[in-house]
C-alpha cells in the first residue's frame, strides 16, 4: 500500500499577509484550523507543517496532535513546492500531497480523493477544479483557468479566459442558461492543491522556470511543459484562501455557516 504525506507549507513572509499562518480567525491561529482539517482525511499517514519560522513550528508542536510533524525549511524557497520537496527529501513516502497552508476550509474529502488517485501510480500528479458559477471570474485574472480533456488530463492552465468561445451567443450553448451565467461545464477554476509522486516531486524542483510558467506566475505549467500526466478532480467545493487580512472576516463568517 502506498504510503502518503500531507504536507502543508507555511512560511512567515507573505507579501500580502506578513504572519498570516499566526493570524487568528476565530480564535485559533490559521495554520491550526488547517492542520485539524487535514487531518480529518483518512487517506493520509503523516501530516507535516514545512516552515521557516519558529514561531509557527512552536505554535504547531504547542498543539500536541499525533502524527503531525515540523520539518523546518529554509527561508529563501521561491515556491511552496520548493518548500515541501525539501521537507520530504528523506522521508520514506510514495506519494506527497501539498495542502496550502492559507486553506482553514480545505476539504478533507478532496485530500482522500487526490491520494486514492495519486496512488493508482497512473498519474504523475493530480490536482483539483471547480465549476465556475459567476460571471465575473471568467475574465478576473486572479482566478485560474483549467483545461483538461475528457480523462480529466490536464492541458492548460491560465490567468486568461480558456476556452474562448468564438460565438458566444450560440443557441446551442446558450439552451437554458440565465443571461449572464456562465455556460456548464465550461469554465473551471484550479484550486491550488496537489498530489505528487514523490520521485516526480523531487524531479520537479530541479527544473528551471519554463518560458509560459514565468509568463504566466503558474509553476504547475512548469509540470506540463516536463509532460507531467496530471490529473485534475472535478469537485464542487472550494473552500476560502486567505491571502490578506480582509480574507479573514470572509473566513470566519464560512466557519460560522458551518458549525
Amino acid at each position: 500500500m502506498n504510503k502518503i504525506a500531507g504536507v502543508i507549507p507555511s512560511r512567515w513572509g507573505s507579501t500580502r499577509f506578513p504572519g498570516k499562518s499566526l493570524a487568528l480567525i476565530s480564535g485559533k491561529p490559521m495554520v491550526q484550523w488547517v492542520v485539524e482539517r487535514v487531518k480529518q482525511a483518512k487517506r493520509l499517514d503523516v501530516v507535516i507543517v514545512a516552515t521557516d519560522d519558529q514561531r509557527i513550528a512552536d505554535c504547531i508542536q504547542s498543539l500536541e496532535i499525533p502524527d503531525v510533524q515540523v520539518a523546518m525549511t529554509r527561508a529563501d524557497h521561491p515556491s511552496g513546492t520548493d518548500r515541501i520537496s525539501e521537507a520530504v527529501q528523506s522521508l520514506e513516502v510514495d506519494a506527497v500531497i501539498n495542502v496550502q497552508g492559507d486553506e482553514p476550509l480545505i476539504d478533507p474529502n478532496l485530500i482522500d480523493e487526490l491520494a486514492d488517485v495519486i496512488s493508482t501510480g497512473e498519474w504523475d500528479m493530480a490536482t483539483a477544479a471547480t465549476p465556475i458559477t459567476d460571471a465575473e471570474q471568467i475574465n478576473d485574472p486572479s482566478v485560474v483557468k483549467a483545461l483538461f480533456n475528457r480523462d480529466g488530463q490536464a492541458l492548460y492552465f491560465s490567468r486568461s479566459t480558456i476556452p474562448h468561445i468564438r460565438e458566444p451567443a450560440s443557441a446551442e450553448l446558450r439552451r437554458g442558461m440565465p443571461q449572464g451565467v456562465p455556460m456548464a461545464g465550461i469554465y473551471w477554476r484550479h484550486i491550488g492543491i496537489y498530489a505528487y509522486r514523490r520521485d516526480y516531486l523531487l524531479k520537479l524542483v530541479q527544473e528551471p522556470v519554463c518560458q509560459l510558467e514565468n509568463l504566466e506566475k503558474l509553476e504547475q505549467l512548469r509540470a506540463l511543459d516536463m509532460g507531467c500526466r496530471m490529473k485534475v478532480i472535478k469537485t464542487e467545493d472550494f473552500g476560502i484562501g486567505v491571502d490578506t487580512p480582509a480574507d479573514v472576516a470572509k473566513a470566519e463568517a464560512l466557519l460560522a455557516q458551518l458549525s
